[in-house]
């Protein structure tokens, strides 16, 4: 029996290839980097079937290159911004993602850079591995208290409700801001929705989860710093365009707002010389919000299911663009 093709456009967890090894034949792309769009491009046009990262432009230009032998195009995450869905839709391609998975471990890691950023985590590591400790002292390092403070939720789907759970341990006011209210995620997490720049107003912590779209893109900037509280701190592990990057800088280096924990930025990696790195009151990550070994298994599991039921011709356990089965 002939197997299916397909491209890998990264190394994913064994679990992920091993659950395709009998049916399809994987190229794997083995560099630590993205493969270049290019190269990209090539590959697509001799298989059946892609899995993506977001990392991937996959672009109306190059599903089309690629047709009509693909099948399906499965992204290991979530998000699928880096993907013309309304051409692969036109298209007939269906596109599979990750919905859930990560909900928990994006939640963790957003409360470990609130918590980190609350209590100069970061800041007291870096004094002591320098030499800096030289004795107890009764303002060195000072944070704010996180119990019994105001949490407010920007977004509230899955890992804004999740965040919002974890919140209720710590006794604090739960504000949350979406397009819609959900009474049901109100009475499960004890949150309460409000406009969003009285959010901004209120809140001693803002985290963002929402999804990036034309609506959402800058929707932190100078304007929403200024009504922060100056005492308030960010967390954002969504995307990093969803922040003007050049006015967050402004905002913590003039300390509008006091301190910053962000998992994303704008252009991804972050170039060595922005300005951000040079902060002090700025918690930074490489985008691994999702990075536990249970999530990331998971992702590609599912990842795997969405690729081998697509270039089975059958539908999608989780798919992105459902219309195109209309």
């Amino acid at each position: 029996m002939t197997k299916y093709k397909a491209f890998v456009t990264r190394q994913i967890p064994q679990a992920g290839l091993d659950s395709l090894a009998s049916t399809v034949d994987l190229e794997v792309w083995p560099g630590e980097l993205p493969p270049p769009y290019e190269t990209l491009a090539e590959k697509v046009r001799q298989v059946d079937g892609l899995l993506c990262l977001v990392t991937d432009r996959i672009d109306r230009q190059l599903m089309e290159s690629a047709l009509p032998a693909l099948k399906v195009i499965s992204q290991m995450a979530v998000g699928i911004d880096n993907i013309d869905i309304q051409a692969a839709t036109g298209m007939g391609i269906p596109v599979g993602n990750t919905p859930g998975v990560l909900t928990e471990a994006t939640a963790d890691f957003a409360w470990a850079l609130l918590m980190a950023a609350a209590r100069r985590v970061v800041e007291a590591d870096k004094l002591t591995r320098a030499g800096g400790w030289k004795t107890w002292g009764p303002k060195v390092l000072l944070g704010v208290d996180i119990y019994g403070a105001v949490l407010g939720i920007v977004g509230f789907r899955r890992i804004g409700q999740a965040v919002a759970r974890r919140g209720r341990g710590f006794g604090m006011r739960i504000l949350y801001f979406d397009r819609s209210r959900d009474p049901a995620a109100e009475e499960a997490t004890g949150a309460a929705w409000m406009p969003f720049d009285g959010l901004l107003d209120e809140a001693d912590f803002v985290t963002i989860h929402t999804s990036l779209n034309a609506e959402t893109v800058h929707m932190f900037g100078a304007d929403q710093f200024a009504r922060m509280k100056r005492s308030s701190i960010l967390i954002n592990t969504a995307r990093g365009p969803l922040i003007n990057q050049p006015d967050l800088y402004t905002a913590l280096f003039n300390r509008t707002i006091a301190y910053a924990g962000i998992d994303v930025t704008e252009k991804e990696p972050i170039s060595a010389d922005d300005p951000l790195l040079t902060l002090d009151n700025l918690v930074i990550t490489p985008h691994i919000a999702s990075g536990s070994l249970q999530a990331r298994t998971k992702m590609a599991l599912m990842a795997a299911e969405n690729l081998l039921a697509g270039l089975r011709g059958e539908r999608l356990p989780n798919c992105a663009n459902p219309e195109v089965y209309r």
